[in-house]
């Protein structure tokens, strides 16, 4: 008697979903317009005018650009790409809820008032959630 087993691919993460979003933006990131639509479809952003400065662009794009590098498996990762981008993540505030909300991708929340500065520390806390599980090895661009 044989037994076979299947193994069903599982679905990734609210976060991993998060990440493989913001690196695919490609050339759909070009504009605050761009920045902007993409936080509100992701719900990173309330709903409402955000005020988004060529800088907070910049940011995004760098963060972007660092982890798209990272997750390229056709060539190594571009050590000034990473570095530019760790930057960003350094400049970004968060703090540890002791009960995340339900459907939150990471325990991680912004601790900073700008909405732009909170959408892309919401970005940085999906991403250290799928650093956490590994999640991230699995992830495509």
């Amino acid at each position: 008697m044989t037994t076979t087993t299947t193994s069903t691919p599982t679905r990734p993460s609210a976060a991993a979903e998060l990440i493989a979003d913001f690196v695919s933006t490609g050339g759909r990131l070009t504009d605050r317009a761009d920045l902007a639509r993409f936080m509100r479809e992701h719900r990173l952003v309330t709903e409402g005018a955000i005020p988004i400065t060529l800088a907070d662009l910049d940011e995004a794009i760098t963060l972007r650009d660092g982890i798209r590098s990272l997750l390229d498996r056709e060539s190594a990762p571009d050590p000034e790409a990473l570095g530019r981008a760790q930057k960003v993540l350094d400049g970004l505030r968060v703090t540890v809820r002791l009960e995340p909300a339900e459907q939150a991708e990471s325990p991680l929340t912004p601790a900073v008032v700008d909405e732009v500065r909170r959408g892309l520390a919401r970005i940085a806390g999906a991403w250290a959630a799928v650093l956490a599980t590994g999640e991230w090895r699995r992830l495509r661009l």
